[in-house]
């Protein structure tokens, strides 16, 4: 549960132009303190979290919201990373994702995702899915306390 002194701290990870625009929308339109991140493919998304190059300053998010078909290291492939690392296997994981396909879903599981989305095809479903996961995770979830280094 979110406190008025510390916002939620989310990585997006996703490499779509126009999905990120709409899950910046939708969060533009949050009712709770938070700072959305972007990685736009695995490979940025793990220097984000490791705090490497650009990143040496990056906070340590709350959760991430992770694509699966991305250049250059796809979120199946990140998510496997993530949870076998010691210092980021306990960061929630949301996989959305266009993907509906058994196979993803079963993968995406057995590597430890908290949650599989499938992304909605219109705008409005996809705003309506984003409050959703918003309301869920930000309001009834609590999220595990940070540990810091």
């Amino acid at each position: 549960m979110t406190t008025e002194t510390q916002a939620i701290e989310i990585l997006l990870v996703e490499d779509n132009p126009a999905d990120i625009m709409l899950t910046e929308e939708a969060f533009s339109e949050a009712h709770f303190p938070h700072h959305l991140h972007l990685a736009k493919d695995g490979v940025e998304a793990l220097g984000f979290l490791r705090r490497q190059g650009p990143y040496a300053s990056a906070p340590t998010p709350d959760v991430i919201l992770l694509d699966l078909n991305m250049p250059r290291m796809s979120g199946l492939e990140v998510l496997d990373v993530l949870k076998a690392d010691d210092a980021l296997r306990n960061i929630p994981v949301v996989v959305l994702t266009t993907s509906r396909a058994e196979s993803d879903i079963w993968r995406s599981y057995n590597l430890h995702a908290n949650a599989y989305i499938p992304k909605p095809v219109t705008i409005a479903e996809f705003v309506e899915v984003i409050k959703s996961f918003e309301n869920f995770w930000f309001s009834i979830v609590a999220l595990s306390p940070k540990q810091r280094p």
